[in-house]
């Protein structure tokens, strides 16, 4: 069933657990995470990139989802990933998604204001919800982000522009990074404590790729309800391509829907890890 990004990072607030929004490429690797989230009757946020808005085009993947989603046992949502172009927002806004993240970290702290609540306005008067980042995540995503911070600030001061701009979900710096780690990070689940001390809105995990299940275990502790994945996804999906197309060119047999069964499968088996991990396998009952 079509979910609401709030209302289901709500409900894991308060029960103790958090979303898996994972980043999808294709009908294919869509899917196969419902599938997986069917499995163990989890609820989860699809999520998808610009870079994917672009290449797909915002229609199709709307009726995409709506087909993959619409009739399933468990609460989906569908969310633009990390955005700072204002007219790819409204696109999607206008075709009903349930949530966008607004990326205005690039943006100095009044700009990042200013059009964070015009954002607003705009997605609450069309009833889609809005995740906030003003402080960059570490790392480059599908061609968003930096690998340099370029603006943070002190969690009170996040709070109270989430407060004045009326934002649903937060996406603070704790640590993590998009991308595949090349050292261990230094995790902060102390600024995910301080900022739910201060105000009520579901915390937003990015980087999750590549943490371990303790980490995970911490921050969710700490108060974060939803998780983004997306760099595991795309490892599975090319890893068993990779190992798919080296065994049909060893055996010169070429059979592309085959291919696709082992590419479902590999992201499946990927994301029902974390369904476990995130203590969301169950919560969809």
């Amino acid at each position: 069933m079509i979910s609401s990004t709030l209302a289901m990072t709500r409900a894991a607030r308060e029960r103790g657990y958090a979303v898996p929004a994972v980043n999808i490429l294709d009908d294919l690797s869509l899917r196969a995470v419902v599938a997986a989230a069917v499995a163990a009757s989890s609820p989860l946020i699809i999520q998808i990139s610009v870079k994917t808005v672009r290449s797909i085009g915002t229609d199709l993947i709307t009726t995409m989802f709506r087909h993959a989603a619409a009739d399933v046992p468990v609460p989906v949502a569908l969310h633009l990933d990390h955005c700072p172009d204002r007219s790819v927002i409204s696109d999607v806004v206008r075709a009903g998604w349930s949530s966008v993240l607004f990326d205005a970290s690039d943006r100095d702290l009044e700009t990042a204001e200013r059009e964070t609540a015009e954002v607003v306005a705009e997605a609450h008067a069309a009833g889609v919800d809005v995740e906030s980042e003003i402080e960059n995540i570490i790392g480059v995503e599908d061609g968003v982000g930096s690998d340099v911070s370029l603006h943070s600030y002190d969690v009170a001061t996040l709070a109270a522009v989430a407060e004045r701009t009326g934002v649903d979900l937060l996406a603070p710096q704790l640590g993590t990074a998009h991308g595949e780690y090349k050292a261990l990070p230094v995790l902060l689940p102390e600024r995910v404590r301080e900022l739910a001390a201060l105000t009520d809105r579901p915390i937003v995990l990015h980087g999750g790729t590549g943490l371990s299940a303790d980490d995970f275990a911490t921050f969710i502790s700490a108060g974060v309800s939803k998780i983004n994945i997306s760099t595991g996804v795309k490892v599975a999906y090319m890893r068993s391509a990779e190992q798919h197309l080296a065994e049909a060119r060893a055996k010169d047999k070429w059979d592309p829907p085959s291919m696709f069964r082992d590419i479902s499968a590999a992201v499946q088996a990927a994301i029902a890890v974390h369904l476990e991990e995130f203590g969301s396998a169950g919560k969809a009952r």
